[in-house]
């Protein structure tokens, strides 16, 4: 790891670090973000310097590729995901397969950029995660991510409307399952079951079990 000497001189500058297996990358990354304002607090070459620096740092962004030695790019966001960090992550990389993007963004990466992107790009993504927004360009992945970010938004607006127990009945009732196999399968009473599929028509704003599977399917939430 080598830490950046030149700290960006503007006030609240947005604190970076680098993660990379190509040093050449790295430099070309620390020359973009010189003169902006950004702060590259550490560049990393492989991914368990890269979890070790994010724990100390704690910078706003962490820009990963996934190609990383010693612990990919989605095991990194994992570990840094269980350990709860406040450190956003925006993914830089040249190849991106649909399973990875979906498994990065349901782990909370709000930002992707292929580095065959103009330069620009990466530092509005940037700004754009740095101020709480996913940031979707879409000639870079195209419709998937968008449909991605869309579904992840839909499952944390149903997380805040519903409790937990309202949530596995949700996913039973899209399943085709009745009131009585649901009791069966959460060990509650049919009646109990009744209640909750109550509370959550009221509160979804649906009247029936067809209404209520639709609308959590229109929403990506099953």
């Amino acid at each position: 790891m080598l830490t950046n000497a030149n700290a960006v001189t503007a006030a609240q500058p947005i604190r970076i670090v680098l993660a990379d297996g190509h040093p050449v990358t790295l430099d070309g990354l620390e020359q973009l973000f010189r003169g902006e304002e950004f702060a590259v607090l550490a560049r990393c070459t492989d991914g368990e310097d890269t979890v070790r620096t994010v724990r100390t740092h704690r910078p706003d962004i962490l820009v990963l590729d996934f190609r990383l030695a010693r612990k990919d790019g989605l095991a990194v966001i994992r570990e840094l995901k269980r350990e709860n960090l406040p450190t956003r992550i925006v993914l830089l990389s040249s190849a991106l397969e649909e399973d990875q993007i979906g498994e990065a963004i349901r782990l909370g990466v709000r930002g992707v950029v292929l580095k065959e992107m103009p330069s620009a790009l990466l530092l509005q993504c940037i700004r754009k995660v740095h101020g709480g927004e996913p940031w979707v360009e879409k000639r870079s992945v195209g419709r998937l991510l968008e449909k991605l970010l869309r579904r992840e938004i839909a499952s944390r607006q149903f997380a805040l409307d519903l409790t937990g127990r309202e949530l596995e009945i949700v996913r039973l009732v899209a399943t085709g399952l009745r009131n009585k196999e649901i009791a069966t399968r959460l060990f509650v009473r049919e009646g109990t079951v009744k209640i909750h599929l109550h509370n959550i028509y009221r509160k979804l704003n649906v009247n029936s079990r067809m209404a209520l599977t639709l609308y959590a399917q229109k929403r990506g939430f099953v």
